[in-house]
């Protein structure tokens, strides 16, 4: 299976404070990497190091390569807009902007003039609502606010929107910490269907939900990647003892 992304000596300071050590690991394309690990050690970091949101924040320096298929995300060439058109990102808490449902899915093609006419715009938010498994239920009111939607739904609507500008890869910022059981297993559904077309990368506490779905699962402490490979490997057998730790309640 192809490699989609590779990291290679990966290091993230924040001023004085170091905040990632030494990290390597390999996602292979259309897979789901799961990242757990407890809270502060470092997985939304490491996240946000993929579509260099970490740019926005003063004091940061990061040190290693990022590479995407063959391009190194940080040479000075690469345009940071482009590079987030290929790489989505869904947030812990739902965020659709204070517009209208189709406002919102139309808004990245919009910035990244990818449709000439209005035809092409419907049927690029049509497409991305029925990837989110949102269509049916907000085919009647697309001109009414993205903020009215039920918490499940506005992160539905969040999926819509990074995937309407059609990139290879999306990461999740614990996508289900804010919605109820329901809610939660029709967005693990939809990760199940997105893996067909993109490569995704979830930080996420829920342990049964990276079993669930995710093919490699990376385990995070203190800012190292202590060890990463298939789930089942993972959770059955893992090789560090703080992963079993970890997997087994013991801390974290």
């Amino acid at each position: 299976m192809t490699s989609k992304i590779k990291i290679n000596d990966l290091n993230l300071f924040y001023d004085d404070k170091q905040a990632l050590h030494d990290i390597n690991v390999t996602v292979k394309e259309k897979q789901v990497l799961s990242l757990i690990g407890p809270s502060g050690c470092g997985k939304s970091s490491f996240l946000r190091c993929i579509n260099r949101m970490n740019d926005r924040v003063e004091g940061i320096r990061i040190k290693g390569k990022v590479m995407i298929d063959n391009l190194d995300i940080y040479d000075r060439a690469v345009d940071v807009v482009s590079l987030r058109a290929r790489v989505g990102m869904v947030f812990q808490k739902p965020n659709p902007f204070p517009k209208s449902i189709y406002d919102n899915v139309a808004y990245g093609p919009k910035i990244h003039q990818q449709c000439a006419t209005k035809g092409d715009m419907d049927h690029v938010v049509e497409k991305s609502l029925r990837r989110a498994g949102l269509w049916e239920e907000v085919k009647d009111r697309l001109d009414h606010a993205g903020t009215g939607l039920s918490g499940g739904q506005q992160q539905r609507l969040c999926i819509a929107r990074a995937i309407a500008v059609n990139p290879e890869i999306i990461l999740m910022d614990e996508p289900c910490s804010a919605l109820d059981p329901i809610a939660t297993a029709k967005v693990e559904e939809l990760i199940d269907e997105l893996r067909e077309k993109y490569t995704i990368i979830i930080v996420t506490h829920n342990l049964q939900q990276a079993a669930r779905v995710s093919q490699q699962t990376a385990f995070f402490h203190m800012g190292r990647l202590v060890e990463a490979g298939e789930t089942g490997e993972i959770f059955t057998n893992p090789t560090d003892e703080r992963t079993q730790g970890y997997i087994t309640g013991r801390f974290g």
